[in-house]
């Protein structure tokens, strides 16, 4: 019931700052509504997380829907705004007690898309927010192996500097972080910096990949002459 003034309780504590207090206040009144309106608030919520529309997806929050409700496809709204990549929409639900570690039906969540695809500002929402690194993708990888692969320094940079990821971890197909920097890169400027953070951050320039073949033999055989050089300088022999 709203005072004189036509303020809500929930309202108060909004702009209070009391946020478990409108927490659990939002969460009685989104229990108050009838089915049909819950669903449709699900169903506007979605489409405000693909459309990266973060005041709406706030509005809808303070009506009490729970941030880590999933649609069809298993994918929280946090998972649909990395899709689309929305850093302002992620930010209100990590805010609203979103669980960036839980994953979709593709086995992605919001840390390791974001390190795969070059998200920075969603990736380093999700590591200030607690990401585990020892979840995997669906290969069985870190988000540091795709972020390697595509080049990606700063996202390297971060995962390296911010987690405890391990450097080495080799994925289902038998890669790590390096030897996918050597054989899926292009052996230019940015995979050698790529290449040169792994090496600063302790990656054992002799692991190998499945078939026996190191990333100095990788390299040579791409004619990475500049990489090869890195590797030799780290300690690397044929």
């Amino acid at each position: 019931m709203a005072d004189l003034d036509g303020v809500t309780p929930l309202q108060h504590a909004q702009e209070k700052g009391f946020k478990e207090i409108a927490n659990i206040l939002a969460y009685e009144s989104f229990n108050k509504l009838t089915e049909s309106d819950k669903t449709q608030l699900k169903k506007d919520f979605f489409q405000a997380a693909t459309q990266g529309e973060a005041t709406q997806v706030t509005d809808i929050l303070n009506k009490g829907i729970d941030s880590n409700v999933a649609d069809e496809q298993g994918r929280a709204a946090a998972m649909i705004a990395t899709y689309g990549n929305f850093p302002d929409v992620v930010k209100v639900l990590i805010e609203h007690g979103a669980d960036i570690n839980r994953r979709d039906h593709m086995e992605n969540n919001p840390f390791l898309y974001a390190g795969a695809e070059g998200y920075l500002k969603i990736l380093r929402l999700t590591i200030e927010a607690g990401a585990d690194p020892t979840i995997f993708n669906r290969f069985g990888g870190t988000a540091l192996i795709p972020a390697a692969e595509h080049g990606y320094v700063e996202n390297v940079q971060e995962i390296l500097e911010h987690t405890n990821v391990d450097v080495n971890h080799m994925n289902k197909p038998g890669w790590t972080a390096l030897l996918e920097a050597i054989v899926y890169g292009d052996g230019g400027p940015k995979y050698q910096e790529t290449i040169h953070v792994l090496i600063e951050h302790g990656v054992d320039v002799h692991l190998t990949d499945a078939k026996g073949i190191s990333p100095l033999q990788h390299a040579q055989s791409l004619g990475f002459q500049e990489i090869s050089n890195l590797l030799i300088q780290a300690g690397a022999k044929l």
